[in-house]
């Protein structure tokens, strides 16, 4: 277990998924396909204490971030910027040049960090075969509630002169 500094917000890679589907439980979020093996989750934590979490299914050149949660008591603090900005570092270092989401409610946070609205139905078809959208396509009431968004990841890291 790493030594994390108490009061310090950290982001750490984890493949406790006991914790994640913990977390993404009491948060009321699905925890369906939470064990696929290309995703990626990321907790946040102050000290030792977890205070959040946010998962990114890749696909190729693109992927999904899902299950953004940050525990209530630590809402308002950055820690949802430094996850997403993780997830964000995350997906490019896997090879996406495109990131997306879905959100019921949460669209004008993410578009904070230059997501914009897109159509769902392309969405889907460019991320059929992520479990987030294999689940929302088993359940096309649940779906229908769903808002994609997108922001192009294809310059991150790009040195210009």
């Amino acid at each position: 277990m790493r030594r994390r500094k108490a009061g310090e917000l950290s982001i750490e890679q984890t493949r406790d998924l006991a914790r994640v589907r913990a977390m993404l439980t009491d948060a009321g979020l699905m925890t369906d396909g939470v064990d696929w093996p290309a995703a990626c989750y990321l907790l946040g934590y102050l000290g030792d204490d977890p205070v959040g979490v946010i998962g990114v299914e890749p696909r190729l050149d693109r992927a999904l971030i899902r299950s953004l949660y940050v525990t209530p008591a630590m809402r308002k603090r950055g820690v949802g910027a430094a996850l997403v900005a993780a997830a964000r570092k995350a997906a490019h270092t896997r090879g996406a040049r495109a990131l997306y989401l879905f959100s019921t409610d949460a669209g004008a946070f993410f578009q904070r960090f230059g997501f914009a609205e897109a159509p769902v139905a392309g969405v889907v078809e460019t991320l059929r075969g992520v479990p987030q959208v294999d689940y929302y396509l088993a359940r096309p009431d649940e779906f229908a509630r769903e808002a994609a968004y997108h922001l192009d990841i294809s310059e991150d890291g790009v040195i210009r002169r």
